[in-house]
């Protein structure tokens, strides 16, 4: 429960069609299991104390008596299970006398509501009309399991121990009908809602399922738990598979078919109330809506729902290739709508022979594709120094070559000698000056051939880059189209291998070209080349860009705390770092990232094509000197 995330369970017991004493056993049972794997929140399916397939059964007062007798006993047996469930069975109403199907949300033997199915489906194999009544609109108290309780199909059953916990509960067709009561329920504040269900199986049924399971959560910024029927249902027209379910947000955390049992992870409500607040289009709505409180015993959840190391790269190969591909046409299309809004006759690319700038020139070229232009209107400009290797110049004038840019060398040695001559600049003082009068003297020299040829300077620095501050102010830091702005050092990597593999056939030496340059490490080349190797590591001065792009990621996109940072990361990470390497990149990326807000608040514009841009239009901005205060201060007492 700290941290936001709150253990879940969607449960699909054995059952027996109307044994309702043989049912309410193994739902304690199952209820016991669960309670062991520090679930907190349980979902069991429809009906799951008589069956969903009893049929006119339901019209018997010893079958209804029965599902009460069963809730009782289960009642009983749960008492001390710190743990809320829902629980399907049929409920008569001596008010209007009529049957509902619902869920019983009970906690340590209280049950705490009743939520009736809204929508009944009387099409195809379901007959639900014959024996139940809607829901719709129905607010009363009814007399179960001698309590009194109110049956209420706009209920929300919130945790006072843990405020962004509250869960809403709708049955079955409700999800697939047109107006899903869980829309209301998540606009009232329900982060998690909870699908009993009894969905048949047939060809094809299951992808729709998930779809809708995921789609909703996505819709409603929530967590999704869906429990579906499985063994023990008749089998006369229909069989049950026992998917279960369990979605946050539009991720599948957990799903389980053709079985009985358990499915597991955890939901990160805190994650989701945060994405809420920043949507200003979710609105709350005029309907008033029940409440019911619960407590439950505050505790650290394990984790085990999967944890991506790299959030920005999707880990499956197919889905990596389709991202690489939309991100290289993105970033197209945002510079070619620059180059021919602004009628640029080149596009100048400084090119080092670095990841960056492979990217930003492989990203220009596709451009220039879609503006049916040459691939010679991009000058490439390389700018060789006191640092720069064999290996990097080399790759840089075979890339040019390979892409049919115009190459262009200018080394600033000479230039950069004579600046620091004028200012006083010793060449054997390797300091902050030394670096920085480099950078500078490439960019006054890339916009001044953008000068020269009537064309714009494409900017190559990354999203983490501008995250620590990782670029010279006036120098590296600045273009006038940042086509990398937004692309985190870690998808830029996989970016680059892409259209290194793309190309493997098609032309073999840009392959190979691509390749080496990603196996070159990441270096700014401003320190003299050692032995004609490269002197000056970036990861070996930051920290490595895998823990920093997830830093950036949770901590920016998120708004995670670095307790919640520093946690997902010993998890995500595992044995890889000790906690003492993490917590010093994790200063590293803190102190970095609030000691650059100047510099990104001068940014040159850029086409978003990620979660998170940096820009001061984007998803950032600048946070006062409090905030900062607090995150460094908590991050102090870690």
């Amino acid at each position: 429960m700290r941290d936001g995330f709150i253990k879940v369970a969607a449960g699909t017991p054995k059952i027996r069609v109307a044994d309702c004493r043989y049912n309410a056993e193994q739902i304690f049972t199952l209820m016991r299991q669960a309670a062991h794997q520090g679930v907190r929140v349980l979902c069991l399916p429809e009906l799951c104390l008589t069956g969903y397939t009893c049929g006119d059964l339901f019209f018997q007062p010893t079958l209804l008596q029965g599902a009460e007798d069963g809730l009782t006993t289960i009642l009983e047996a749960t008492r001390n299970l710190d743990m809320v469930a829902a629980v399907g069975l049929p409920v008569r109403c001596k008010w209007d006398h009529k049957l509902y199907n619902c869920a019983a949300v009970i906690h340590k033997g209280e049950i705490l509501g009743l939520v009736p199915k809204t929508h009944l489906p009387n099409y195809g194999e379901f007959y639900e009309q014959r024996w139940f009544a809607s829901g719709e609109g129905k607010d009363f108290m009814v007399s179960l399991c001698g309590q009194e309780v109110s049956l209420c199909g706009r209920g929300l059953f919130a945790c006072e121990d843990m405020p962004n916990l509250v869960l809403g509960v709708e049955i079955c067709e409700d999800l697939w009908a047109p107006a899903a009561p869980s829309s209301l329920l998540a606009r009232a504040g329900a982060t998690v809602i909870l699908n009993l269900s009894a969905s048949d199986e047939v060809v094809s049924k299951a992808e729709y399922r998930r779809q809708l399971v995921t789609g909703q959560s996505a819709r409603l910024v929530c967590g999704y738990v869906y429990a579906d029927a499985g063994e023990g249902e008749s089998s006369t027209d229909m069989v049950f598979a026992g998917h279960d379910l369990i979605a946050e947000n539009g991720t599948l955390l957990a799903q389980r078919r053709f079985s009985t049992g358990l499915t597991v992870s955890e939901i990160d409500v805190d994650k989701l109330v945060y994405e809420r607040r920043r949507m200003n289009t979710f609105t709350a709505p005029e309907e008033e809506v029940w409440r019911s409180y619960f407590n439950l015993e505050p505790a650290t959840t394990a984790l085990t729902r999967p944890i991506s190391t790299t959030p920005f790269v999707p880990s499956d190969a197919g889905d990596r290739a389709e991202r690489c591909d939309e991100i290289l046409r993105i970033a197209a299309l945002g510079l070619k709508q620059r180059l021919e809004h602004t009628g640029a006759k080149t596009a100048v690319v400084g090119l080092s022979g670095g990841l960056d700038s492979t990217l930003a020139i492989l990203i220009t070229g596709v451009a220039m594709k879609l503006l049916d232009r040459p691939a010679g209107d991009i000058i490439a400009v390389t700018m060789p120094c006191f640092g720069t290797t064999d290996r990097t110049r080399d790759n840089a004038v075979e890339l040019a070559s390979r892409l049919g840019a115009t190459l262009k060398r200018v080394d600033i040695g000479e230039a950069v000698r004579q600046h620091f001559k004028d200012i006083g600049q010793s060449m054997e003082n390797h300091d902050v000056t030394f670096e920085n009068g480099q950078a500078r003297e490439r960019t006054q020299v890339l916009m001044d051939i953008a000068n020269q040829t009537g064309g714009l300077v494409v900017g190559t620095g990354d999203l983490s880059e501008l995250a620590l501050g990782w670029a010279t102010y006036n120098g590296d830091h600045m273009s006038m189209y940042g086509v990398n702005a937004s692309i985190p050092k870690t998808l830029v990597r996989h970016l680059v291998r892409f259209v290194a593999g793309d190309k493997a056939e098609e032309d073999e030496a840009l392959s190979a070209v691509l390749t080496d340059i990603l196996d070159t490490p990441v270096s700014p080349e401003l320190l003299p080349a050692i032995e004609g190797k490269i002197a000056q590591k970036t990861e070996d001065i930051v920290g490595p860009y895998e823990l920093h792009d997830f830093f950036l990621y949770y901590a920016v996109r998120w708004g995670f705390s670095p307790r919640k940072v520093l946690r997902l990361t010993e998890y995500a990470f595992g044995r890889s770092y000790d906690r003492a390497t993490l917590l010093k990149w994790l200063n590293n990326f803190y102190r970095r990232f609030f000691s650059q807000q100047f510099k990104r608040s001068c940014l040159p514009d850029g086409p978003k094509v990620g979660s998170v841009t940096l820009s001061p239009r984007g998803d950032w901005r600048m946070p006062s000197d409090a905030v900062a205060a607090l995150w460094l201060d908590e991050l102090a007492q870690l």
